[in-house]
């Protein structure tokens, strides 16, 4: 019997520019700890793993924002000036690096985050003229409105806010509103949506590739799926909450979800991001060492994280 490899392109990433930048909040989420995410994936050494591939590494440090005041939500929304504060700087730190032609990593902090971080994004793209691609991968859609989640808590909303439904401010944090359309996103690992978000998801033609599918196809014919179209002029963004992952492998997080990818399905789905050549920029999400054990999240996540830049588990030709 012949078996047929896949052979791996291993594109060059020596060199690049990486700007490596902190923002250690929690006022997106409803338990707290992810502010200290971005400390926890610096002990375990993400900046030293990434300069080993001989990338141009700049740790930017840490922005600075409001405390989280831990307060009820106020007309829908929890902590909404803070919020907004802390995307307003997102914001302008994400796109002054993509100005500068380096590729962005923001540490989060809560996955509210992503609605300054993506809004970046996309406006860079409208100012290059590059098509986005924003793969989100997380086991929750994320796609939460005030009408449709009680909690207020705007780490469940970003997605939902970047295609123009939430409070203005936010909305239009990037300039444009909406920021980004919905036929832009892929979501990957969905395991955990409200019913009411689920409906308003399928209203808004979201292409989610949830825990069901990949189970039936494989993270490989997923990823196929996910990536289709990505050619030359695509800007690839991702944003990735570590609690994509099973929670046996990544306990450190404040909601986990059972049945997530495995590490060889997660490692796989990074491979496949680099073969592509196409990274652009990448959020590392909700990081909560409080909850975690002995640093091990935040281990595995910088693990995954170097494969997202060219460390392959097998040898390929």
């Amino acid at each position: 019997m012949t078996f047929t490899r896949r052979r791996r392109r291993c594109p060059d990433v020596s060199g690049r520019a990486i700007s490596v930048i902190g923002a250690p909040t929690d006022v997106g989420a409803g338990s707290r700890g992810a502010s200290m995410g971005p400390e926890a994936l610096r002990v375990a050494n993400l900046i030293d793993v990434l300069r080993s591939h001989a990338l141009q590494v700049h740790d930017r440090g840490n922005l600075a924002g409001p405390a989280n005041p831990w307060l009820p939500p106020v007309g829908g929304y929890r902590h909404l000036a803070e919020v907004l504060a802390w995307n307003e700087a997102v914001h302008h730190a994400v796109h002054a690096e993509l100005s500068e032609g380096r590729l962005p990593i923001l540490l989060g902090g809560d996955h509210s985050l992503g609605i300054g971080s993506i809004s970046a994004v996309a406006r860079h793209c409208r100012e290059t003229g590059q098509t986005l691609r924003v793969l989100w991968l997380d086991a929750h859609a994320d796609f939460n409105t005030d009408a449709l989640t009680p909690s207020g808590n705007l780490h469940g909303m970003p997605l939902a806010v970047l295609c123009g439904h939430g409070p203005p401010a936010l909305a239009a944090l990037g300039g444009s509103v909406p920021a980004i359309s919905p036929k832009a996103i892929r979501q990957i690992g969905i395991r955990s949506v409200d019913p009411g978000e689920k409906r308003f998801v399928h209203s808004q033609g979201l292409e989610v590739f949830d825990m069901r599918y990949i189970d039936e196809v494989g993270m490989r014919h997923t990823m196929e799926a996910a990536l289709a179209g990505v050619d030359a002029n695509t800007h690839l963004h991702v944003s990735f909450d570590v609690d994509f992952l099973d929670p046996p492998i990544a306990p450190g997080v404040g909601t986990t979800v059972l049945g997530g990818p495995t590490y060889r399905e997660a490692q796989l789905c990074m491979e496949m991001i680099a073969d592509t050549g196409r990274l652009g920029s990448l959020d590392v999400m909700e990081l909560n060492p409080a909850l975690d054990v002995r640093n091990a999240t935040a281990v595995l996540a910088v693990d995954l994280i170097e494969s997202l830049f060219g460390k392959s588990t097998l040898m390929r030709a």
